[in-house]
């Protein structure tokens, strides 16, 4: 049969008799086969570099310990000034590359009940958190974290985190950062003592600076939601790297991340903004009324087998009665124009409350029952 009447016999055209017969003496019979009529190529296809860069942002960060998620890739790209394509697209690149690992089904974002303070220094939220060392040797990492701007204020390491510890780490911070409105913690005996019906330190002290003390519920982590979060996204960072052989080492780790979490990583819930872009963006809170003249000194003793302490104050020593119960505890002693406060270093409970006085060189404890806050009696 030839071309034309094998055309006219089976009613198509005599150039695509032509074609295949073209195609069966190139390939045989499979060559025969239908073909896709998709094109080899779209105009809309994400260009090839555009492709790579995206790769190669999965897995840098991922290695990294970073976000490595399709939002944090777009901003690196704005950072190289390109243009990403839809975030769905950069989603679609990387499960293709094989680099998505498949989790089970989440709550949808929508489901959650929210909260963030409309300014900077509005909340502080605190805790800690712990990591080992090369040896096993554990250590706890005590950090602080601005609610609005998620800007993390100070991540440093500790042995243990103890009442002096929080105390210290919080004053330096409000020297950087000034004096926030309120604070918000879990109910760990370092931050409140009030179910042993007294207060501690760091309580002496915000109620002292007009601070707004928060505290969750007992056993609902989601209150403090925010640094809980905090401390996945640290200790992911953390564990792409080599173990800290020191306390010391560890540290530097530490400051290395925050520098990268606060400058140099953009937060989904910022609208991709890093936390500094965030925190200078705002005005920020204050307390109702601080009292910004209020200086504050804080001093590290141990009491004397005597149930005693010895402060000097304007070139006069004085002497501070605690109590025989409390010899060779290690303290933290707050003063202020007024008044002089003694806290055991470890819980941050108060032992004993002291008017400063320049003409009696024996000051009495105001507290009738050293731990007890006198309010409260």
């Amino acid at each position: 049969m030839s071309k034309a009447d094998a055309a006219h016999k089976f009613g198509v055209s005599r150039r695509w008799v032509h074609t295949l017969v073209e195609r069966y003496e190139t390939g045989g019979l499979d060559a025969l086969a239908p073909r896709s009529r998709k094109p080899h190529t779209s105009s809309m296809a994400t260009p090839l570099e555009i492709r790579e860069r995206i790769i190669h942002h999965r897995r840098r960060l991922t290695a990294e310990g970073l976000d490595a998620g399709p939002i944090t890739i777009a901003w690196h790209l704005e950072q190289e000034n390109l243009t990403p394509p839809a975030i769905s697209t950069i989603r679609r690149i990387i499960t293709a590359a094989g680099l998505v690992t498949p989790e089970p089904a989440k709550r949808p974002r929508s489901s959650y009940i929210r909260f963030q303070a409309d300014q900077p220094n509005e909340t502080w939220q605190s805790d800690f958190t712990h990591w080992p060392l090369a040896d096993g040797t554990d250590t706890e990492i005590l950090n602080w974290l601005d609610d609005h701007s998620r800007m993390l204020l100070s991540c440093t390491v500790h042995h243990h985190v103890t009442g002096t510890d929080v105390v210290e780490s919080f004053t330096q911070n409000t020297q950087t950062y000034g004096i926030p409105a309120s604070t918000l913690t879990d109910n760990g005996l370092v931050y409140t003592a009030r179910f042993r019906g007294s207060r501690n330190a760091f309580e002496y002290l915000l109620a002292a600076m007009d601070i707004t003390q928060k505290n969750g519920h007992p056993y609902h982590p989601q209150t403090q939601g925010k640094i809980e979060r905090f401390h996945q996204t640290l200790k992911r960072w953390l564990d792409a790297r080599p173990l800290a052989a020191t306390h010391a080492e560890l540290q530097t780790q530490l400051d290395q991340f925050r520098l990268i979490y606060n400058e140099q990583r953009p937060h989904r819930a910022l609208g991709r903004q890093t936390p500094k872009q965030a925190w200078d963006a705002t005005i920020k809170a204050t307390p109702d009324s601080k009292p910004l003249s209020v200086h504050y000194r804080i001093r590290r003793d141990i009491i004397d087998q005597f149930g005693k302490l010895t402060l000097r104050r304007a070139g006069t020593l004085h002497h501070l009665g605690v109590g025989h119960d409390h010899a060779r505890k290690p303290v933290l002693i707050l003063t202020d124009a007024t008044h002089a406060t003694v806290t055991d270093q470890h819980t941050g409970e108060i032992l004993g409350i002291y008017d400063i006085d320049p003409n009696r060189n024996y000051w009495p404890n105001k507290t009738k029952e050293p731990g007890r806050w006198p309010g409260s009696l």
